[in-house]
């Protein structure tokens, strides 16, 4: 060892005339060559950290975590040789790559939790919208049922009063009225003839109770209804029967059909009036005093 350095500090013609700190100037530099890394060395490094960036890129894009990507840094910094250092440069990176992923990390999560809160109010927000059209709807069902049962109720009381009057049929015309004279009766006629065809519907003028229903002689099949005010009517020349003895109608119920039973010359319905069941009293004035019908213009 010291014929080594004694060689060193020999005097050549080269180095004579070098300064004093010339010889400290250029051991600095020997230091320096051996400190730096060999162009393999760099290449490793340089290999390492392009994986390391990769895989903290790669976590990032597919949203990995901040421990799989710090795992890849550090795996590329194990690969280096286990005598190299990294430098403070370097070091900076990596910790700065591995804030960034985790940093992108919390913002991804961040993002996926108000997305998911945006989607659970919008689904509230639609089922409560949903359950305030249904309410809506049945209201609405509930007020129109309520309305119908009150029309149809207001309906049958007005169809069910004692009072109400109908005309006996339509499409007819006055071929005889009370008390006409002719040789087609015994006696004067006794009621007003409504002539139309045979089988049209004839129905009460008003609520009562059936009390006949059959045949009558020169009447033909005659039904008789007696009102609530003791009123009778008869029904008379029917070529049918609707109702039976007992049964209660209403103003309008069919009673029978229009036909030339008995003593007739042509289809009409023989109508008559007789109060409490007793003589018969002219129809015309009957109805339109009793309810509000002209048997000449009503048809």
């Amino acid at each position: 060892m010291s014929q080594h350095r004694a060689a060193g500090d020999r005097v050549t013609p080269g180095n004579a005339a070098r300064k004093p700190g010339a010889s400290r100037h250029s051991a600095k530099h020997r230091v320096a060559r051996r400190n730096t890394p060999s162009s393999s060395q760099i290449v490793g490094l340089t290999a390492a950290l392009a994986a390391a960036a990769g895989a903290v890129g790669f976590s990032h894009s597919t949203l990995a975590s901040p421990t799989q990507a710090n795992s890849a840094v550090n795996l590329a910094a194990l690969s280096l040789d286990s005598g190299q250092q990294l430098s403070g440069i370097t070091t900076a990176r990596i910790q700065a790559r591995q804030l960034a992923t985790r940093d992108s990390s919390r913002v991804q999560l961040a993002d996926t939790t108000k997305k998911q809160s945006a989607a659970a109010q919008l689904a509230k927000a639609r089922a409560a919208k949903l359950t305030a059209t249904q309410a809506l709807t049945a209201k609405r069902a509930n007020a129109l049922a309520a309305a119908k049962a009150k029309a149809e109720l207001a309906e049958k009381k007005a169809r069910e009063s004692a009072t109400r009057c109908e005309i006996m049929l339509t499409g007819y015309h006055i071929t005889a009225t009370f008390g006409q004279g002719g040789n087609r009766w015994a006696h004067n006629h006794t009621g007003l003839d409504f002539a139309a065809p045979i089988g049209t519907r004839i129905g009460a003028v008003q609520k009562g109770v059936v009390i006949f229903a059959d045949w009558a002689g020169p009447y033909g099949r005659q039904v008789q209804v007696r009102h609530e005010d003791g009123t009778v009517t008869w029904y008379n020349h029917m070529s049918k029967f609707s109702v039976s003895v007992g049964e209660t109608v209403y103003a309008g119920d069919q009673v029978g059909a229009v036909g030339m039973t008995g003593n007739t010359t042509g289809p009409h319905l023989h109508f008559e009036v007789r109060p409490d069941g007793g003589e018969p009293i002219d129809p015309a004035p009957w109805l339109r005093n009793h309810c509000g019908l002209d048997p000449y213009t009503a048809g």
